[in-house]
């Protein structure tokens, strides 16, 4: 052994760019040690090796079904819409093929070590941490403990706790097959030519009609067809096209339509991705037997039971702005206010209350104005001009009563950002295909029915029991007997309940940082540059 020729800084793989596979290769223990000991850029591996007397994990003679499985699970990585580079099974093949020395079979044994911790965490946890991209995304990440991912390496059953690791829900093997499928559909010219009418009106040119019917076939929502005319069956076309993508479904090809219909395979490509990996986010976790599930961009709740959704409403969710937008995040929903009284969250108060007081202190006359000990204070006595954001003293609130801003019941699960779903007075913005108004929070458009809702499972009589609440016009809790995990999330691409992926506008631009960010960790798609 030459280990006082060998460069103990390389020999710890710290060059670690792509290296790859080969068989009967056993370099010995002390050789593994003595290249390494001290050297390891990583504790992690420094901890794990150490623990074990170097024994090798990649490299010894009897190496080979742990390698052939850490391998082939590298292998997907590109079908995952995964950081190839961060595990390269092609490079690492070619290195152990190429391997001569000692201090290559340790340069390999770290870099295969280095290689499965970065897969196993990609894998099991997501690729990016979400908070670094966008501050609205509130997602805690469970991440994998390293030492026990190397421990893993060493079990008999390394080869199913690989398999394992890839999120086990049904939704995210068909983002997956999505993913594929859209990768073919760029990589053969895409959807075809944009539509180019402002609007598809049933007496439109034939032109017209022609691309619109040939775009729904191609997205495959019309059957082939020869007409030249929009007929019931375009028209019918039309609706399901817009029933998937969050549009009200009334059959006319307005500019929001035609928005969505124009939207590239390379547009809802890079949807998919995301929305892989924001899955990944969430893992294997259990979201739970009932959970309720608002997507933003799709500007809906919904209650799902073994899977299965059992009530839905359209909500309005936080208007765009970097202090408005709704977050992500999950917590449990524990219990309802109803007749809640509505604390004008501060940033609200001098925002935008502080300078309507400025030139009419009486604006406003629903919302109380409070002392710090809570007092009510009589606005015509304040003088609202001496006052800047900072030094604004007083606080607002909004007692029960017809037009609060929060209407009448709040669904609680407490939580740092202040947000919960509740009622709203303003009812017409529901109507709208994008409902994002609010300050934050999630404003409900059947608030009744989901408190009913909520509560059929603790009481035979749960609109009795709620209205027995919301006569006495007092604020009062009513608890949730058994708790309900809540899940603000943000998918714009995801499968109705027959397996039909639809799109979402990327409301927020969260869509775009996160594929941003995913290129640049080195995810790259067939037929676009990364």
């Amino acid at each position: 052994m030459q280990s006082s020729a060998v460069n103990r800084r390389v020999a710890l793989g710290l060059m670690g760019a792509g290296l790859a596979t080969g068989a009967g290769l056993n370099p010995a223990m002390a050789a593994l040690k003595e290249l390494t000991t001290g050297q390891f850029d990583d504790p992690v591996l420094e901890q794990f090796y150490s623990a074990r007397a170097y024994a090798t994990l990649w490299t010894g003679q009897g190496d080979g079904a742990r390698r052939k499985a850490a391998l082939q699970a590298f292998d997907t990585a590109a079908d995952h819409a995964m950081p190839v580079p961060r595990y390269d099974a092609k490079a690492l093949r070619k290195a152990f093929a190429s391997a001569r020395t000692e201090a290559d079979l340790v340069r390999l044994e770290v870099t295969m070590s280095t290689a499965l911790l970065a897969f196993a965490q990609d894998m099991s946890s997501g690729v990016l941490t979400p908070a670094k991209i966008d501050d609205g995304i509130k997602r805690k990440i469970l991440r994998p403990d390293p030492q026990a991912i190397l421990a893993q390496a060493g079990s008999p059953d390394f080869a199913a706790w690989l398999k394992a690791l890839v999120p086990t829900t049904p939704v995210y093997s068909r983002l997956m097959a999505e993913k594929i499928a859209l990768e073919s559909a760029v990589a053969a010219g895409g959807y075809g030519p944009a539509l180019t009418a402002e609007e598809i009106k049933p007496d439109a040119s034939t032109a017209d009609i022609i691309a619109l019917r040939d775009r729904l076939i191609t997205l495959g929502y019309l059957d082939r067809s020869f007409t030249q005319t929009f007929d019931a069956s375009l028209h019918a076309a039309v609706q399901r096209f817009q029933q998937n993508n969050g549009i009200s479904p009334d059959g006319v090809v307005g500019k929001g339509t035609l928005a969505c219909l124009n939207a590239s395979a390379e547009d809802h490509l890079k949807s998919v991705v995301v929305a892989m990996e924001r899955l990944r986010w969430m893992g294997n976790a259990d979201l739970g037997s009932r959970h309720i599930w608002v997507n933003q961009p799709d500007f809906m709740v919904k209650v799902f039971d073994e899977g299965a959704a059992t009530f839905e409403s359209r909500v309005v969710i936080g208007k765009l702005g970097h202090d408005t937008q709704s977050p992500e995040f999950s917590d449990v929903m524990e219990f309802m206010v109803v007749n809640p009284t509505w604390s004008v969250p501060r940033s609200i108060v001098v925002k935008e209350y502080l300078p309507q007081f400025k030139e009419d202190p009486l604006a406003e006359s629903q919302l109380q104005l409070l002392d710090t000990d809570g007092n009510v204070v009589d606005r015509s006595t304040v003088d609202f001009a001496a006052y800047t954001p900072e030094t604004f003293p007083y606080a607002l609130r909004q007692p029960p009563e017809e037009g609060n801003a929060l209407g009448k019941v709040k669904f609680m699960f407490p939580n740092t950002y202040n947000i919960y779903l509740h009622d709203t007075p303003t009812k017409s913005l529901f109507a709208k295909d994008v409902r994002a108004f609010s300050h934050g929070c999630i404003r409900v458009g059947s608030p009744f029915e989901l408190a009913y809702f909520l509560l059929a499972r603790q009481s035979d009589d749960p609109e009795g029991l709620f209205a027995s609440y919301l006569n006495t016009g007092t604020e009062a809790v009513l608890n949730l007997q058994a708790s309900v995990p809540v899940h603000l999330v943000y998918f714009t691409a995801w499968p109705n309940d027959a397996g039909a992926m639809g799109y979402r506008r990327d409301i927020y631009g969260r869509d775009k940082k996160l594929f941003s960010a995913l290129s640049e960790a080195g995810v790259a798609l067939a037929g676009i540059q990364s």
